[in-house]
Formats: structure tokens, sequence, C-alpha cells
């Protein structure tokens, strides 16, 4: 059986994996061990150590705490129940595609994309 925190913890880890454009066997070689493994922990079916978290945060480069943000402290510790949307892979392709965009030409984009949602609206 799974536990939330697992769980919210191996999302994070897919959510960075994703933002950095690093699939799951790059991962895996960079910290030494198998893509399965790594599929195994961004589902929360395997929890993951203290020091396989520390060699994951720097491949991906966040600090560790960056995997337990969202957490409120709770009697159950059960992750705090907020919308998702990073959950959506086409979601983290744009914020990637939006950042690989130079600065000015991404400001234009952003005044862009706002007039086109108050359009719609």
């Amino acid at each position: 059986m799974t536990h939330p925190v697992d769980v919210h913890v191996g999302k994070r880890v897919r959510h960075r994996r994703w933002m950095v454009g690093m699939t799951q066997q790059q991962l895996a070689a960079q910290v030494g061990i198998k893509f399965q493994q790594i599929q195994k922990y961004e589902t929360g079916m395997n929890r993951i150590s203290a020091s396989r978290l520390w060699d994951i945060a720097e491949t991906l480069g966040v600090p560790v705490q960056y995997f337990y943000e969202g957490l409120e402290a709770k009697a159950d510790t059960a992750p705090a129940q907020t919308d998702d949307f990073l959950a959506d892979k086409e979601a983290l392709d744009l914020i990637r595609s939006y950042y690989a965009i130079p600065e000015n030409q991404r400001r234009r984009l952003f005044d862009l994309a706002r007039v086109l949602s108050d359009a719609a609206a």
C-alpha cells in the first residue's frame, strides 16, 4: 500500500524530471539505478531513501526540500488537497517550452496569452 507522502514526493520527482527534459532512463543512469526503479519512485510504489533522494535532487538541480513542497503537516500526514495542474504532461511541456524562449519574446507571448484568455472569458 502506498503512503500519501511517498506519492507526493514521487509526483514532484516526475514533475521536475519533465521540467528539465530528462527521461526516466537518463535520471536512472545518473543516479546509478534502473529506470524501472524511477518508475516505482514516481508512482509512490517504492519509498525513496534519504541518500537516493539527495542524489535525485542533485541530478535535477533542486534542494531536497523541493520534493516536500505542498505538503501540510497533519496528523495523518496526507498531502494537502490542491489542484495539481502540473500533473498534466501538456502543461509541463508548455511551461518548459515557454522558458526556452528568450526573455523579451517570452514577455510578448505572455501578453498575447493574457489578451487571448481575457477575450475567451
